[in-house]
């Protein structure tokens, strides 16, 4: 049987270290905050949104909200991102995507200073992941991924590590921050041939293949780590994963669960970054 890889202790190893240097920020005048743009009424940003909050609200990090309608101009929207820009006491920008048809997403994501993108969206932060510059921030499930990996002390020096999704979001940057941790990576997408037998070969597997159960027992391997990054709603009105957790469990070494895993600890890197943008103010 498989070690559950569980969200809830990295989220409070992130928590204690948060709350110590968020501690030290307001000794000087610093209150972290984070700004959260939605555009419109969507239900899965509202979600976010309140988990957000709450996970801020847990440590100490403020919020402010701005809530535009659905109908939003470009160039309303642009005020916005550069008002938030210009706004001192705000140190991260949450963008909440996709934006309405009508919107440019493109020239939001370079409207945002890199240095308030929390979240990993601007071509900025991404720039700063692959080149390892420091410059912004790592989309938050891929570093999630990581964060779950060093705290489950998984070494990942040497070893075959494989992505399976090539997403700006999850994959892409997930190979890069393993090759940064100096494993040997491959990364699996739909042109890949014969994908289970390059899954098997992994001792390291980071699944954002963005379809529930699409990894099933041919993929997989004795021993492996399995980092499942998916989230899906099945016909039963259940979570699951990218991963068939039924297959899975009896084969591997050790496997994210879902719920409970991946994305428990991804909202809690966001407000992470949130802290660690006030801490470059210093």
């Amino acid at each position: 049987m498989a070690e559950l890889l569980k969200g809830a202790a990295v989220v409070a190893a992130i928590n204690e270290k948060m709350m110590a240097d968020i501690a030290a920020l307001k000794v000087k005048g610093i209150s972290p905050t984070l700004a959260i743009l939605r555009v419109g009424e969507r239900d899965d940003d509202i979600s976010y949104e309140r988990g957000a909050m709450k996970r801020c609200d847990t440590v100490g990090v403020a919020v402010k909200n701005v809530i535009l309608p659905s109908d939003v101009k470009q160039d309303v929207l642009m005020q916005s991102i550069e008002t938030l820009n210009n706004d001192a006491s705000v140190h991260g920008v949450l963008i909440f995507r996709p934006l309405p048809k009508q919107i440019d997403e493109e020239a939001v994501r370079k409207a945002l200073k890199p240095a308030k993108d929390i979240d990993g969206i601007t071509d900025g932060s991404l720039a700063g992941v692959f080149t390892g510059s420091g410059e912004g921030f790592a989309p938050c499930t891929a570093q999630a991924c990581m964060e779950i990996l060093d705290y489950y002390k998984v070494d990942c020096k040497g070893k075959r590590a494989t992505v399976i999704g090539r997403s700006l979001v999850v994959g892409k940057p997930a190979a890069i921050m393993l090759l940064g941790k100096h494993a040997t990576v491959t990364v699996c997408h739909t042109r890949t041939v014969d994908m289970p037998s390059v899954a098997r070969n992994a001792e390291i597997l980071i699944v954002a293949a963005g379809k529930a159960n699409a990894v099933t027992k041919e993929y997989l391997a004795p021993g492996q780590i399995v980092v499942d990054v998916g989230i899906n709603m099945t016909d039963e009105g259940k979570l699951c994963g990218d991963v068939k957790f039924g297959d899975a469990e009896p084969i591997v070494g050790a496997i994210t669960p879902v719920p409970g895993g991946v994305g428990t600890v991804t909202t809690s890197v966001l407000v992470s970054h949130v802290v660690e943008a006030a801490k470059k103010l210093l």
